[in-house]
């Protein structure tokens, strides 16, 4: 299992819509809406890495008012 966090950027004011369409996604676990440098963190798992990057980016990135994506992930001990 691969576990990631993308920190998004969004359009001002379309935080609730997208949360909503966030967790709508199979492979999204938790969305949060931040304060900061991001407007939310998004938690996804899947089988691998390459499901990840597949997920975030034609998931996440093509949802309409997403302005910018980074994504980290987790390594495994």
């Amino acid at each position: 299992m691969t576990v990631a966090y993308v920190m998004l950027n969004c359009d001002l004011g379309a935080e609730a819509e997208l949360v909503e369409k966030l967790r709508e996604l199979e492979n999204v676990s938790h969305v949060s809406e931040t304060m900061g440098a991001h407007d939310m963190l998004v938690k996804l798992e899947a089988e691998n890495f390459e499901k990840i990057r597949e997920i975030v980016a034609w998931s996440i990135k093509n949802l309409p008012k997403v302005r910018s994506t980074t994504t980290l992930i987790e390594k495994s001990a």
